[in-house]
């Protein structure tokens, strides 16, 4: 699976929601005694409740990053709290939101990218030493030297790239710019829902901090906005982990078994089986038989006829009509069958070259050997005298055998001879 295909716009679509939710509260200006009690707790609340999740599920990375939004928000809460109560800033707001507005991204892109390992609490004291460190540091010259911190941080170093519309300190855009970029490139190789949350995040800070003192309770909204996309991004790939099966890249058995829960009274329900599969594995190896099973998942997931396909488990696959009939379906079995079976798979070899477009060419050139698979496929409409979508199932197992029994590589439906059936001598074996 290439890289372009794996990136999916649904892996960015609850933290943009979350994003867009944060955006338009944050310009409400007249609020009533709900909300605004409701923002001034909100984030130590989403804290509380998010870190315990990814505290619970050993998500260090996410709670570390959850726990430096919230610093930044605790440090900046209190220099706006101050500004509201006495209509003025306090004497060290320049240089506590100079070094916020450095900080911040610069430990959120290192715990973003700072992957978990397998020793969970060497790698906890880790970042946690990390932030410790930073942090002191920050807090020990920001006490000594407020005045030459203040300074060194409001310089302006490159005065060509200077615009009139910065409203945060020069030095903070080249790290919210080295932030993005590799926070980019981390999704770009590792497509994943928490990878786009961070992203997202990176974003809805990088908008914030220059509206902390401009628009009432932005700091209290996007901060928990923030780190409700870290917790949702966690949320996410849970699901995905427990209903989709992440070799072949389709629903897996407990997402079949929801399904089959919705079913209404008429179905079609078909059982599908890689032929030779075990003798496949043993001859070709097991990256082989990874490659097969993600092609023959690759055609059933584009059947036709309102089918919806499933890993069963091992080399089976579930294919789900929803609202058909037995005729209606068939024809559209028969033809995955024949796609599969005329399809030549080209052997990878082991050192295969990383772009796909080189990949291409050597293979063209140099004549890769090639294999063909084939399936088998039984087939069971449900019955009136079949009260559960698992009793219809096991009838389409049985019809499965019965493919199996028929020569393989056919397609047979529960109580009917073989129908439509086509042997190719790749099935002969």
């Amino acid at each position: 699976m290439s890289r372009v295909s794996a990136v999916r716009f649904s892996h960015f679509l609850p933290s943009l929601l979350l994003l867009l939710a944060g955006l338009s509260a944050a310009y409400v200006k007249d609020l009533n005694v709900f909300f605004t009690s409701l923002f001034n707790v909100l984030p130590t609340l989403v804290l509380l409740l998010g870190g315990s999740y990814c505290a619970v599920y050993r998500r260090q990375r996410e709670l570390f990053l959850m726990i430096t939004v919230y610093i930044a928000y605790f440090l900046l809460d209190t220099q706006t709290d101050f500004y509201r109560d006495n209509g003025r800033v306090r004497e060290d707001a320049a240089v506590v939101f100079h070094l916020c507005c450095l900080l911040l991204p610069l430990l959120f892109s290192i715990y973003a990218l700072w992957q978990e390992k397998t020793h969970l609490f060497r790698d906890f004291v880790a970042r946690g030493a990390v932030l410790l460190a930073v942090g002191s540091v920050a807090l020990a010259l920001e006490q000594s030297y407020p005045q030459a911190v203040l300074n060194w941080l409001a310089e302006i170093r490159w005065p060509a790239l200077h615009g009139t519309w910065m409203s945060l300190i020069q030095l903070s855009y080249p790290m919210f710019l080295i932030g993005f970029l590799t926070l980019a490139a981390q999704y770009w190789y590792q497509p994943r829902p928490l990878h786009a949350a961070q992203l997202v995040g990176l974003l809805g800070l990088f908008w914030m901090l220059p509206q902390t003192f401009i628009l009432p309770f932005t700091l209290n909204i996007m901060c928990s906005q923030v780190m409700l996309m870290i917790a949702a991004g966690v949320a996410h790939e849970a699901y995905q982990m427990a209903f989709r099966d992440e070799l072949t890249g389709l629903p897996g058995r407990r997402a079949l078994n929801e399904r089959m829960q919705r079913l209404g009274r008429n179905y079609v329900l078909a059982m599908s089986d890689v032929d030779h599969f075990k003798r496949f594995n043993d001859t070709h190896g097991h990256d082989v038989g990874d490659q097969v099973l993600r092609l023959v998942a690759s055609k059933l997931s584009k059947v036709n006829g309102g089918g919806r396909a499933y890993r069963y488990g091992g080399e089976e696959f579930a294919v789900v009509f929803a609202g058909k009939t037995l005729d209606e379906c068939m024809p559209h079995l028969e033809e995955i069958r024949e796609i599969i079976a005329d399809y030549d798979i080209k052997l990878r070899n082991s050192d295969r070259p990383q772009d796909d477009h080189q990949g291409r060419q050597r293979r063209a050139g140099s004549g890769a050997s090639s294999v063909s698979v084939t399936i088998s496929i039984g087939v069971a409409e449900r019955q009136v005298e079949q009260r559960t979508p698992e009793e219809v199932l096991k009838t389409a197992d049985q019809a499965l055998y019965a493919a199996k029994g028929a020569g393989r590589n056919c397609v047979v439906a529960a109580g009917q001879t073989r129908r439509g059936a086509v042997r190719t001598e790749s099935a002969a074996g």
